[in-house]
């Protein structure tokens, strides 16, 4: 990681200088704010440590509960969701801790004696084989936790005001504050509370953000409705440490048996494990009585589908009844279409899409949504961008929930068949291996917008689809021969990346990309026209050069100035935006090979949330500025 370039730091690098309104912020919720976020999971907890980025808006987080939460009740972490915490800083970490899934075992009926269960196949779990990030298990708190941090440590020093309630609100047609909230204290503590526990009260936002769970205040305010329904199929959860006699505890497991149906998944630490144990089929008129089943028959029915096996359960950590349920909301925000104004209010997470708990994604497509809006909103705010990016939001997520909500029914039907009903014992693992790249969270693609052109120049880097997210590749970085994954330099700073691929010629010599590199200096270019006069010139834009040649090559003192910024308010040199394709001797990747990209150099633009939203030839420096100026205001 990067430091000292604003002067010597001693202490941990990852706690930024706090700055704007994180300097001597309020210990008590203001009246007034540019930003609510309502809920601290994980969709919020990402926002605000995506907020706190901008310290230049003042954003706030309510939360009803009088601290942390201690015990989450999602556990599942996509290989795409570890690639976001890569950007959040805290990756490694979470990894050391986590459980990581390396394969997946399927068991069902022993043909010789179908009350007894046997295992049918051993996979590979899919994530190392689409990705460097791995699938892992982590208590959703500790993923929280993390959030939490890096909100805390940027330089908003965002903190959740723990302790209040949301009541209700308002938008108005007119004001600085448009949305009127009312929100009174939960518990009578919690720093957000201040003098006036006990009381009802209202503030005033720009905007509004409902993190607040699948039973949303916030959705219901705006009048939005969850859309689907409840299937007639009940499963108990529970986390548990046991002794078992069962060989595969410590593996993912998806197990069909006469007696029914569980999915098994090893938690953090060794000794933990959660279990989606089978209940059933549930009567028209149960009313929810199942969910009332207690944790001893869900614990005997477990027995049953594991007969041979057996498990003697010492603790049970948490345990819940559920019935699936499929629904997602009518829309993200609080705008109906042809409205002629831009959004105020805005949900995400369980707040807009709920669904069975068995495919690992609940979590982790919320999170995705806390990344798409936050650095919009912070662009908006803070003057970059016009109003109109917030439409965008509900326009590129609604979409990824309802294919969220498609594949999980699949997954929670074929989970929940009889054996009868099964064919081929193979079809569970054959369908969880070949659908890996819905689950790992990378088969997400933008439509075309304000923000994603069209596909026109798509052929100059097949590897990296417009609207999808960037893959990352090794390269070298120049400076110190170093073999680096280009995409983990990237930080969930809110600057969009433009990675310039270089033509054949080394620095130096006449070529295309010096051409473009002069064009981007000019007064003509987007860095000029959309940095704020006065910031650092990669304040907004983050611009890296890879050359095609090995690294030892490369005169990095040839290299044109605009990939070398002096930078800070000690005018520093950044030596690390230029990187070299050419295997060497710490990788034998090439970039060019494995991303499909033009030899003769191509423009590849990413925006603040990882997303692919440009491919352009070089010396399509117009169309360049052109993209730009679609999303973002002029600032000079």
């Amino acid at each position: 990681m990067q430091f000292h370039h604003h002067g010597y730091v001693s202490g941990d690098p990852r706690v930024q200088d706090a700055a704007g309104t994180g300097v001597d912020r309020p210990a008590e919720l203001p009246d007034q704010m540019d930003v609510l976020i309502v809920g601290s999971g994980p969709a919020g907890m990402l926002l605000a440590a995506q907020m706190s980025q901008f310290p230049g808006v003042t954003t706030r987080m309510i939360e009803r509960r009088d601290g942390r939460l201690v015990l989450g009740q999602a556990d599942g972490i996509q290989p795409r969701s570890v690639e976001t915490f890569q950007a959040f800083g805290f990756a490694e970490r979470i990894i050391a801790e986590a459980y990581n899934i390396g394969w997946m075992n399927f068991w069902g009926p022993d043909p010789a004696n179908p009350e007894n269960i046997v295992r049918t196949a051993r996979t590979e779990d899919y994530a190392f084989k689409i990705s460097e990030f791995p699938h892992l298990i982590v208590n959703q708190a500790r993923v929280l936790d993390y959030f939490a941090e890096a909100a805390a440590h940027g330089p908003g020093r965002i903190v959740p005001d723990y302790g209040i309630e949301f009541v209700g609100l308002t938008i108005h047609d007119e004001g600085e504050y448009p949305v009127e909230v009312r929100v009174r204290p939960s518990t009578g503590s919690g720093a957000g509370a201040g003098e006036r526990a006990g009381d009802e009260r209202t503030i005033r936002a720009k905007y509004v953000v409902g993190c607040d769970g699948a039973r949303s205040g916030v959705r219901e305010a705006i009048g939005r409705k969850h859309v689907g329904g409840i299937s007639a199929h009940a499963w108990g959860v529970m986390d548990v440490l046991v002794n078992t006699d069962f060989p595969d505890w410590r593996t993912k497991c998806a197990i069909n048996a006469e007696a029914g149906n569980i999915l098994h998944i090893p938690r953090e630490g060794g000794y933990l494990s959660r279990m989606y144990i089978d209940l059933g089929e549930v009567a028209d008129d149960d009313d929810h009585r199942v969910r009332q089943t207690p944790i001893e028959e869900v614990i005997r029915k477990a027995n049953a589908i594991l007969h041979p096996y057996s498990i003697d359960v010492k603790q049970v950590a948490w345990h819940s009844v559920y019935e699936v349920g499929h629904r997602v909301t009518d829309k993200f925000d609080d705008v109906d279409v042809d409205q002629g104004h831009a959004p105020r209010v805005f949900l995400t997470g369980d707040a807009c899409h709920t669904h069975s708990a068995k495919a690992g994604q609940g979590m982790n497509v919320s999170m995705q949504d806390g990344f798409n809006l936050g650095w919009k909103l912070g662009h908006v705010l803070s003057g970059l961008s016009p109003a109109s990016l917030l439409e965008t939001y509900s326009a590129e997520r609604q979409p990824v929930a309802q294919q969220l909500i498609d594949f999980d029914r699949e997954w929670s039907s074929l989970m929940a068949r009889k054996p009868e009903e099964i064919s081929d014992p193979q079809e569970l693992a054959t369908f969880y291996l070949g659908t890996a790249e819905f689950p790992s969270g990378f088969m997400t693609q933008y439509g075309q917008s304000m923000i994603v052109t069209d596909a026109a120049h798509q052929g100059l880097a097949s590897g990296f689809p417009i609207g999808k997210r960037f893959k990352s590749s090794e390269v070298v970085r120049v400076c110190d021969g170093n073999a680096v994954h280009l995409g983990h330099h990237a930080k969930a700073d809110g600057r969009w990346r433009i990675y310039a691929f270089a033509d054949r010629a080394a620095p130096g010599a006449a070529s295309t990309l010096s051409d473009w590199a002069r064009y981007m200096a000019s007064d003509a270019s987007p860095v000029t026209r959309f940095t704020p006069a006065g910031a650092d010139v990669d304040a907004v834009f983050d611009v890296k050069v890879i050359y095609q040649q090995a690294h030892e090559d490369v005169d990095i003192m040839a290299v044109p100035k605009l990939f070398l910024p002096e930078t800070g308010p000690l005018g520093l040199i950044d030596w690390e935006k230029v990187y070299a394709a050419a295997p060497s001797a710490w990788t034998s990747t090439d970039i060019f090979e494995e991303r499909g990209l033009s030899r003769d150099g191509v423009v590849v633009v990413v925006r603040p949330d990882q997303y692919v939203a440009a491919v352009l030839p070089l010396t399509a420096t117009d169309e360049l500025t052109a993209f730009f100026a679609t999303a973002l205001l002029p600032q000079r």
